[in-house]
């Protein structure tokens, strides 16, 4: 599991890699809680994430509520197939606008 950051224009993008499961989604919403402030504008970029469980959904939906809570904005970005799926029939979809490549979620939150 490898997450980075960065800030483009006050938009701040999170790039995971690797697998969100049981065992990483504590460590990912542990480091992107912090970021969340008033009326943040936060990129997940989830290109290269293949799989994600119940608990990476779960961990999304803490962001989410967080982000929201906030006056902020979260989108998703780089969501294969297989997420997608699993995001839309779960209904995990309805709560985000998700974009097919990062420059299209800045220029979103923009």
């Amino acid at each position: 599991m490898e997450i980075r950051q960065r800030t483009v224009e006050g938009i701040t993008i999170v790039s995971i890699t690797g697998e969100i499961d049981g065992s990483t989604a504590p460590e990912v919403q542990a480091q992107v809680v912090p970021l969340i402030a008033a009326d943040a504008k936060i990129v997940l970029d989830m290109t290269d994430v293949l799989y994600m469980s119940s608990a990476g959904l779960r961990m999304l939906l803490v962001v989410y509520r967080r982000v929201a809570g906030q006056g902020g904005t979260v989108v998703l970005t780089g969501l294969s197939q297989d997420l997608q799926d699993t995001m839309s029939l779960t209904g995990f979809l309805d709560f985000f606008d998700h974009y097919a490549a990062v420059d299209d979620g800045v220029a979103a939150l923009r």
